[in-house]
């Protein structure tokens, strides 16, 4: 299947190395990040577990559940976890998916319904499983993005995407390039400039289009 922004994301059971889950179970009310690796003890892949296990307080701040996806089985998780916390200096909490039979890598659309696992396999053959994806409470994918092996994903800017998104949705407005939190945000063309400032007080007219106004309390 081919998933897009804001189509729900799809449910599944599987085992992890803490245990089975029902992802849309696993999810509740909270937000989500499912972001997926070609395969264990790899270096690119280990300081990226660690940058998120690192963040553990940045994500419960923003009520985040956080999980990882390999296509190595639970043993290997549970050994790689080791690693991860060598790299990061502190626990991988979160739990970390086993989908060694690619299911979950095809219904979330980073492998062809074609694909397996050969003998002696490599990362390469599963490199395409190198994706991050946001996901709101309503369990509709908000973003995704897709990274090479040879380059460590940035989660300083999953964590800014995920605040982008989180006031978005709380606020009905957008942000700008390189918002950070605390800067204007935009105010959404549909909205008149009548109901502009009821809502939102004083705001700047930069363009016709462009409305800028302080970040709602």
């Amino acid at each position: 299947m081919s998933l897009r922004i804001n189509d729900t994301v799809p449910d599944f059971t599987a085992s992890t190395d803490q245990g089975d889950i029902s992802f849309h179970d696993w999810i509740g009310d909270s937000w989500a990040i499912l972001f997926s690796h070609p395969k264990d003890f790899t270096p690119v892949c280990t300081t990226e577990f660690g940058a998120v296990a690192q963040l553990a307080d940045e994500w419960k701040a923003r009520g985040t559940k956080v999980i990882g996806v390999s296509v190595d089985g639970v043993e290997d998780h549970k050994k790689w976890k080791g690693d991860i916390e060598k790299v990061a200096g502190q626990a991988a909490g979160f739990p970390i998916i086993a989908d060694t039979d690619l299911a979950i890598s095809k219904a979330f659309d980073m492998l062809p319904s074609e694909a397996y696992l050969p003998d002696g396999r490599t990362p390469n053959d599963t490199a395409t499983v190198r994706a991050v994806f946001i996901i709101g409470p309503d369990k509709k994918l908000k973003l995704s993005m897709t990274y090479p092996m040879n380059v460590g994903r940035n989660f300083a800017e999953v964590l800014r995407a995920l605040d982008g998104l989180q006031t978005a949705a709380k606020h009905t407005v957008a942000t700008p390039a390189n918002w950070q939190v605390g800067s204007d945000v935009i105010i959404p063309a549909t909205v008149s400039d009548e109901d502009a400032k009821a809502k939102f007080g004083e705001f700047t007219t930069v363009l016709p289009y462009l409305r800028t106004t302080k970040t709602p309390s």
